[in-house]
């Protein structure tokens, strides 16, 4: 999957991607706490870059901290357990199910946390915006081109570039958009009703699943930006 080389010259197209309505509102609410939650963390659930740092603790050598991340992440999904972990910060005025909510802030951490050991910056907005997007796979070439951009290379050429906040909005609104509608319209019209997608065994067996395929994107489109020096092993 080939996302995002950004021309030279600043684009003229529009950046307003979808409905500007309930839907899109919900994306925007959506996509701000996911990346609250994910990325900076709250409560007992630690931020990303408290998972690399920890995770570069007990490894030296970087591939098996990237291997150890996606692995604690993928048993966080199976053991079905994420959103009792995250208690009532998966809550919010969004109608979708709490399971969902909770996957996609479990996503957002373990691509943030990638995304910090191989050296990029996750403070940053376009960073920030590059790790949304790695959450919603070949769409994102679609919703690039929709605000503009050429999506002819990996995400990580999105983290060297300084884009408008207005440009940063419309991603961050755009990959919300494409989650809340993968739900379904239907679902979204259920307010109050916290209808779980799929429940036990399977449920959990999918969520590994999607996981790992969110995983697998984020290793190829997050090469390693420098070489970086190891924390102090704590063995």
């Amino acid at each position: 999957m080939g996302i995002f080389d950004r021309k030279k010259d600043t684009p003229t197209a529009p950046v307003a991607t979808e409905d500007l309505g309930l839907l899109g509102s919900q994306a925007t609410k959506f996509v701000e706490r996911v990346l609250e939650i994910g990325i900076d963390g709250k409560g007992t659930f630690d931020s990303a870059q408290k998972v690399a740092d920890d995770a570069r603790r007990r490894r030296s050598d970087p591939e098996r901290v990237v291997d150890d991340i996606v692995g604690a992440h993928l048993r966080l999904a199976a053991g079905n357990g994420f959103v009792t972990g995250l208690g009532g910060f998966v809550t919010m005025p969004v109608a979708l199910p709490a399971n969902v909510v909770g996957f996609y802030v479990v996503a957002t951490r373990m691509a943030a946390a990638i995304a910090a050991v191989r050296g990029y910056d996750i403070q940053q907005p376009a960073v920030r915006s590059a790790i949304l997007l790695s959450l919603i796979g070949a769409d994102s070439d679609d919703l690039l081109k929709k605000v503009g951009y050429q999506s002819t290379g990996k995400l990580a050429n999105l983290a060297a570039d300084r884009l408008p906040g207005a440009v940063v909005m419309a991603i961050n609104k755009g990959v919300g958009f494409r989650i809340i509608t993968r739900m379904g319209r239907t679902t979204l019209t259920k307010l109050g009703r916290l209808v779980p997608v799929a429940g036990g065994a399977i449920g959990a067996g999918l969520d590994s699943y999607l996981l790992k395929k969110i995983a697998d994107g984020v290793r190829e489109q997050f090469p390693f930006k420098a070489t970086l020096t190891s924390l102090p092993s704590e063995n």
